[in-house]
């Protein structure tokens, strides 16, 4: 009864992942979610007070498609300053979420056929967006450490798009500047477009983040994803954006117009005050996560489970082959250790090996859930 696209499409396993770790917590059961991707910090609260206000000035009706000017006047600021990409506020558009920012780029990039290539295991709605575009997706292969080896290799004469998460979800990967400049020539070289999700950008351990579209050449060719719900712990907020050509950016709109309309008209002025306001909870932040970081994958290894350090992010990703691979092992986990995370087959053909776990828990929690899978694993 409905289309053979969208019945391909498959549930979100992070979102079903979480959905079972709420149940179980309701019926009374002491469930550790690691499975989901969410700050366990509120909102700050300057961010807050600039939403109340918005909504007591009366900021409740529609809005143009691309956002306010304020907005993304503070965005293309924060481009400029922050990724160096020079972009005019015109050629950026505010969506309800980073993921929106997704769908409506692959949809403006992508016709039947297209092959888009995604990076080694790779965020769980990358393939449905690209299938839903009508697009196919193709698999680079990354080495121990989830970098990209032989990317040239994914490259055919279908391919118009190359995706580039860093730092990723779920490895934590974080690509430096050789790594962004193979990908650079490789676009130049076969004129294909890069679609670049940054949505972790600030949340990383002793590197620096670049963005490919401030690589010489990909200032045309380039299309960056961010928002607000990673650092500033703004997940249900809704509020991500993105920005590229003009000639790509005017079909988005067009898209967006016809579904979404815009995003929440307050909430986007909340957004101007997460980007002009104090950034001092961001650092905070971060210094507490690479903690938990640490602690997990020393936990992880210290019970016998080979892991990898991620460089960003708030994700490990360790190899449980030796335990049955990923999918029985997050089974187990939740099954005999009531902790939630997700089987890593999930996030492509490249992590069924491995199970994706989130340190957005307290340190004492993490603890407890290291100690549960401990027991576990006898």
């Amino acid at each position: 009864m409905v289309s053979e696209r969208l019945a391909s499409i498959p549930e979100s396993t992070t979102m079903k992942i979480s959905a079972m770790a709420k149940k179980l917590n309701g019926a009374g059961l002491d469930v550790i979610d690691l499975g989901v991707g969410e700050p366990d910090f509120d909102t700050p609260k300057n961010i807050c007070d600039a939403a109340i206000t918005s909504i007591q000035r009366g900021d409740t009706h529609y809005l143009p498609t691309s956002g306010i000017p304020e907005l993304r006047a503070a965005i293309a600021e924060k481009l400029y300053n922050d990724n160096h990409i020079e972009i005019s506020p015109e050629f950026v558009s505010v969506v309800p979420g980073a993921k929106m920012a997704i769908f409506a780029a692959m949809q403006a990039l992508l016709d039947e056929g297209d092959e888009c290539v995604l990076i080694g295991p790779s965020w769980v709605s990358y393939e449905p967006c690209v299938n839903f575009a009508g697009g196919r997706v193709r698999w680079a292969e990354v080495d121990e450490e989830f970098k990209p080896v032989d990317l040239a290799e994914s490259i055919t004469p279908k391919t118009k798009m190359i995706l580039v998460n860093s730092p990723s979800n779920p490895t934590g990967a974080v690509f430096g500047m050789e790594i962004l400049e193979e990908i650079r020539d490789l676009a130049v070289d076969n004129d294909l477009r890069v679609l670049s999700d940054e949505i972790y950008e600030k949340i990383i351990y002793g590197q620096e983040h670049v963005s490919i579209g401030s690589l010489p050449g990909m200032e045309r060719r380039t299309v960056t994803v961010n928002g607000f719900s990673k650092c500033y712990a703004m997940t249900g907020w809704r509020l991500g954006y993105l920005a590229g050509p003009q000639e790509i950016m005017n079909w988005v709109n067009r898209i967006l117009s016809h579904s979404v309309s815009h995003a929440t008209t307050f909430v986007q002025w909340a957004g101007i005050e997460a980007l002009k306001g104090p950034q001092d909870n961001i650092k905070a932040m971060v210094t507490e996560f690479q903690d938990r970081r640490n602690l997990l994958v020393s936990g992880l290894r210290d019970i016998g489970i080979d892991c990898s350090l991620p460089g960003g992010a708030f994700y490990v990703f360790p190899d449980v082959s030796e335990f049955g691979g990923g999918d029985k092992f997050a089974e187990r986990m939740l099954s005999e250790a009531m902790v939630a995370a997700t089987p890593g087959s999930a996030f492509g053909p490249g992590g069924v090996d491995y199970v994706r776990i989130s340190y957005t828990a307290s340190q004492k929690r993490l603890n407890q859930a290291l100690e549960r899978i401990g027991k576990m694993l006898g």
